[in-house]
């Protein structure tokens, strides 16, 4: 049991996204991060048991197949680092890859930082700048960590003024490299002058030896080739004197990023961003929200607004994503928690508030990957699973009341609707609950036209349909065929009854159901997306839908 008060518990949480266009190292640099904080033994090593290789965040067959993440998945450790503080970290690794990119959107709203991983080599990256665009939308502050120094290196000052331009961000370097790739030496502190001298990795040999330990600039003369300690001098001063010392405020309020450097691959670096993100990043936020009857309640009290505080007494949060076989011999499925306040205990009832279902929470789930343990309680900024049939969904505000509301997650209009059939016909009836089952996740998204039996299925790119086949395959046994649909794009439609009525009944051909009932117009071009709109004002045709 904690003796701590419920402020002083989620104080010592630190919730934190990693987002990094593909192949920036974000997953060889969670796995580094996890190692640091005593998490795992090896990074790359599934923890006491068989393959070696296998990363810890990335869980399905799919990403170990081909070496990249599809799902946002969550790992909490606790670690104390050099400042003697014990803190809880919770790790949110997200995928990468654009066709992803709402998966990643929602994962964010349940993080209070970010870090952003560029590749040394390439600066920033088109999917690093829409990310970026994500965290500023939501207030996120983001640590930069400049990965891949053992390879050949942009200029640093070069990636520095790109992320003033790109970003419009503050870079406050807090290290500085000495070279990188075969002439990377170290990386000395700024303001402090101490040296973290680098270490090439001996070839053939199995262990690694790790880095030397730190020291003061002015005696690391071993490390360097003539000359070299003195240009690493010169460049600290200049640098000095040319960007801003760090300031955690401009930090928080999201003007300013800390930037560091490092090799994720050889384990270079990783400590000294530990401590930044535990001594830096924020803890859990104050969240506004809704006080809120559920739907439906008689004669209910107006809505009114609120601000929920991380050491309030009623436990609130809410479900930002729901994973399905997680462990594919139980079918489970599991909906990611996001506390806001007070302190959660096993067997605690919860209810929903958009449906005033109430939920006993018995087998609550700290994450670490698809590896799993039961959680005896959690405060606010903890990520536990609760395993549910049916009754969570992305979205929901759960609260001891069931009163509390906080703001929904966005669906966005896919790019791309394809129509699914299963090659056995006979499979049919297991094909809607499959489909289903991934829509819930957000994997993809489902449309029911309102005539005829056809499954559209939207993404926002191909990979998507890739991973939705192999995992219908995988872990439902269907094998899929996705075939070219009539449609474009697809707009959900709002407005007042009878007007939304004509329009349907004018294009009821069509017209389509989401999973939550909504309609949505399925368009054969942009051009009539356009016509439609111009033709029927008083009818709202939305990108964006809110779930919740």
């Amino acid at each position: 049991m904690s003796k701590l008060t419920l402020n002083e518990e989620a104080a010592r949480r630190r919730t934190f996204a990693i987002i990094a266009h593909p192949d920036a190292g974000k997953t060889t640099l969670t796995e580094h991060i996890l190692l640091s904080g005593g998490a795992i033994r090896a990074a790359g090593a599934v923890r006491a048991r068989g393959e070696n290789r296998r990363t810890q965040s990335d869980w399905m067959k799919i990403e170990k197949e081909r070496g990249i993440s599809v799902s946002a998945s969550v790992m909490t450790f606790e670690h104390t680092p050099a400042d003697g503080v014990a803190r809880m970290f919770n790790l949110l690794d997200t995928p990468g890859h654009e066709d992803f990119s709402e998966d990643t959107y929602r994962t964010l709203t349940a993080a209070d930082c970010a870090i952003m991983v560029l590749d040394a080599a390439k600066g920033i990256e088109p999917q690093t700048l829409k990310l970026f665009e994500v965290c500023r939308l939501r207030d996120i502050p983001i640590i930069t960590f400049i990965n891949k120094l053992d390879r050949e290196a942009l200029d640093p000052l070069e990636l520095l003024d790109e992320i003033a331009s790109k970003l419009q961000l503050d870079p406050a370097p807090v290290w500085w490299p000495a070279q990188s790739g075969n002439r990377l030496r170290g990386m000395v502190e700024m303001g402090t002058g101490r040296f973290q001298p680098y270490a090439r990795k001996v070839p053939g040999a199995v262990e690694d030896a790790g880095h030397p330990p730190a020291l003061p600039l002015s005696e690391a003369a071993q490390y360097f080739e003539p000359g070299e300690q003195e240009e690493l001098m010169e460049a600290a001063e200049l640098v000095t004197g040319g960007y801003p010392a760090f300031d955690r405020q401009s930090f928080l309020e999201g003007h300013m990023t800390p930037v560091l450097w490092g090799s994720a691959l050889r384990h270079f670096g990783i400590n000294e961003l530990l401590a930044a993100i535990g001594e830096w990043a924020p803890a859990p936020k104050v969240m506004p929200a809704r006080k809120e009857a559920p739907p439906e309640t008689r004669n209910a009290p107006a809505p009114v607004e609120l601000s929920i505080q991380p050491g309030s007494d009623e436990v609130t949060g809410f479900v930002f994503k729901v994973q399905a076989n997680m462990d594919p011999n139980h079918r489970d499925r599991i909906a990611m928690f996001r506390m806001a306040s007070g302190k959660f205990q096993r067997g605690m009832k919860l209810k929903v508030q958009n449906t005033g279902k109430s939920l006993s929470v018995n087998a609550p789930i700290m994450f670490f990957a698809s590896d799993r343990e039961l959680a005896e309680d959690a405060f606010a900024g903890d990520v536990i699973g609760i395993p549910n049939h049916g009754v969570l969904r992305v979205g929901d505000s759960l609260s001891e009341s069931g009163m509390i509301r906080f703001a929904g997650l966005p669906n966005f209009a896919p790019e791309i609707l394809q129509r699914v059939r299963v090659k056995d016909p006979l499979k049919a009836k297991h094909l809607k609950k499959a489909l289903d089952g991934l829509a819930e996740e957000g994997v993809t998204q489902l449309f029911r036209p309102e005539i005829g039996a056809d499954f559209i299925v939207g993404a926002v790119g191909q990979l998507q349909f890739e991973v939705m086949a192999d995992r219908l395959g995988e872990e439902y046994g269907l094998e899929v065929i996705f075939e070219h649909s009539p449609y474009a794009e697809a707009r959900w439609i709002d407005g007042d009854k009878a007007d939304v009525e004509d329009f349907m009944g004018k294009y009821r051909g069509q017209m389509a159901r989401d999973i939550d009932q909504a309609p949505v117009f399925l368009a054969k071009s942009s051009w009539e997306t356009g016509y439609v709109t111009e033709r029927f004002p008083k009818v709202a045709f939305t990108k964006t839908k809110e779930r919740g």
